[in-house]
């Protein structure tokens, strides 16, 4: 069977180019992340539990595929398949549905994943409708502060000046979070989508496995191989 650390490869290929580019662009993201530290932070937050999570998917993999060669081999030992708490590596447990308990279990697993990819987004278009109402509020009420009365056009600017820094400060957390929420989606996506390919042959080698399976011992955790 087709082992997962391929995948964890990938994944590990894919940050680590990301990482490496973000140090370039350190001063840069850190003064966007300074805009709204709150907001961008929750986003960098969702980012971390989702590659984590995906990456948990992908290793949970690894002692179900050690235990079913270790079973295709020919293991006479039960004490030499690798168990967990309950027996059976639990991803496998449910054998006596076959395929579809399998499936289903392994897309429960990724809910909450693609759950992650989209909170992403909408907390990157929370930030940037956020960042929207508080320039536009800003500027009325600039435009509102302005003295036009005042015959001297360099009071005017100073006025103006300092009026536009709210504004301005409103589209930095729009900008600065659709940024970390729309790139954190892609990478969380990427890497969803390298546990989603390791979860889909995992399960087609099974069903190859399985196909090769002439017995199975109904009421019992026993499989017989011709």
């Amino acid at each position: 069977m087709t082992r997962p650390q391929k995948y964890l490869t990938r994944i590990t290929l894919f940050l680590i180019p990301i990482m490496l580019l973000c140090v370039p662009l350190y001063p840069r993201l850190k003064d966007a992340f300074a805009t709204n530290p709150a907001l961008n932070g929750l986003i960098g937050g969702v980012l971390l539990v989702g590659i984590f999570l995906s990456i948990r998917q992908v290793t949970s993999l690894s002692p179900a595929v050690a235990w079913i060669e270790k079973y295709r081999n020919g293991s006479d030992n039960p004490d030499d398949l690798p168990v967990t708490s309950e027996g059976t590596p639990k991803l496998i447990a449910p054998m006596r549905t076959i395929l579809d308990g399998i499936a289903a279990r392994m897309d429960e697993g990724r809910e909450i994943t693609r759950y992650f990819i989209s909170l992403l987004i909408f907390l990157g278009l929370l930030g940037t409708f956020w960042g929207l109402l508080g320039t536009l509020g800003a500027i009325g009420e600039t435009i509102g502060n302005l003295t036009v009365s005042s015959n001297d056009i360099s009071i005017l600017f100073e006025e103006l000046k300092a009026g536009l820094t709210a504004p301005l400060q409103g589209m930095g957390t729009a900008f600065s979070s659709s940024l970390f929420g729309l790139a954190g989606s892609v990478v969380l996506g990427f890497i969803d989508l390298q546990a989603g390919q390791a979860q889909s042959r995992f399960f087609n080698d099974l069903e190859d496995w399985l196909s090769s399976v002439t017995k199975l011992a109904r009421g019992g955790s026993s499989l017989s191989v011709e």
